[in-house]
């Protein structure tokens, strides 16, 4: 007998595993495992999501208009060429199935998001690996990779989950290297939390280049990670193919109207980078007073490292901290099996976090 199979590869492939999110037998715990904004949503976008609850019947506008519009409007964009999606990974999934295939390969950075090349492996691609310097993506280890079979080039910036990145100049270098066939994809998720001056999410490159997309998120510094919503900026011939492939009502209502309203607040999207800047900065001082090397972050979170084994260990310290009720992220999935991913948290959340972890090393160290 003869039963239905999978198309080459993706048995291959390890499904995607979230962060943590609670602890059997307690009543609350701290979650930092998925980089959630720890000040909510705007009060304007809860309301927005509670006035749709009467047109639930209804189907939502089919290609986001409204939505477009106010991104439109306020990055001062070409409308025809943003595009809406369930989540950002859902526009990743329908470019790599929509510009890449079996014998061609798609290039990531060696920390890079997972997505990337789970994303190349369901289309039968090929993932690619380019090695990074300093957990932070090198452009020449990029270019080194490229062969004639390379389609796309991913490059998230800020990083997840090193929270590095690299400046404008160096991405511009990026694209001048690359040959125009192959599609350069900047995941800029957590844009929004970054104020360096040598920082771009690429919206210039987009508008310089026709092989040249920008990917964004409201789940992020919006705080709408339960609506998933994501968006992106591309060549007019990149969306048309995107609407092609993307199903007919992808974003539903709420999601809309939430990500409109939430886009319009800026004094709460302003508050939530001022509570990030203020908290990170701590965080970065406390990994110093506690002897713990961490990665320079310019997002949402802090990866710090412990050690690769032994009672101070990456996993001793995450089994520790659960008993405490505190979820951070393992991120061994990424190489990075001595580190440990912290989202940035309300600042009695963050307390409580490294309480935990300075109790953790305590009793590590007299073990």
């Amino acid at each position: 007998m003869t039963t239905p199979t999978p198309n080459q590869g993706i048995l291959d492939i390890t499904p995607y595993i979230g962060g943590d999110a609670s602890v059997e037998g307690m009543a609350r715990v701290v979650k930092l495992s998925s980089n959630e904004a720890a000040t909510g949503a705007s009060p304007k976008a809860m309301a927005a999501y509670r006035a749709g609850a009467e047109e639930l019947h209804r189907y939502p506008e089919g290609g986001a208009a409204d939505l477009r519009a106010g991104l439109a409007e306020m990055y001062g964009l070409n409308i025809n060429g943003i595009i809406c999606g369930n989540g950002s990974d859902e526009i990743i999934s329908h470019l790599i199935h929509s510009y890449a295939g079996p014998g061609d390969e798609v290039v990531y950075t060696e920390h890079g998001f997972l997505m990337y090349p789970l994303g190349a492996m369901a289309s039968g691609a090929t993932p690619i690996k380019a090695a990074e310097t300093d957990f932070t993506a090198s452009v020449d280890a990029i270019l080194a990779v490229v062969t004639e079979r390379t389609k796309m080039v991913f490059l998230a910036n800020p990083n997840n989950p090193t929270g590095t990145y690299i400046a404008n100049a160096e991405i511009q270098r990026l694209r001048a290297g690359l040959p125009d066939r192959v599609m350069l994809v900047i995941d800029s998720a957590y844009a929004e939390f970054v104020s360096r001056n040598d920082y771009s999410p690429g919206i210039e490159m987009v508008e310089a280049h026709d092989n040249v997309v920008m990917t964004r998120t409201f789940s992020k510094i919006y705080g709408l990670a339960g609506l998933r919503l994501g968006w992106a900026y591309c060549p007019e011939e990149v969306a048309l193919v995107y609407h092609r492939v993307r199903s007919p009502f992808n974003v539903n209502a709420a999601a809309q109207a939430a990500g409109l309203a939430a886009l319009h607040d800026v004094a709460h999207t302003d508050a939530a980078r001022a509570h990030n800047d203020r908290e990170l900065a701590w965080l970065h001082d406390e990994c110093r007073r506690l002897g713990l090397p961490c990665i320079p972050s310019v997002g949402n979170f802090l990866t710090i490292q412990f050690a690769s084994e032994g009672p101070r260990s990456a996993m001793e310290a995450q089994e520790f901290l659960r008993t405490k009720g505190i979820l951070p992220r393992g991120i061994g999935a990424y190489g990075l099996g001595a580190y440990l991913r912290f989202t940035v948290g309300l600042e009695d959340e963050n307390k409580l976090a490294v309480a935990a972890i300075e109790e953790f090393l305590s009793t590590a160290d007299g073990a």
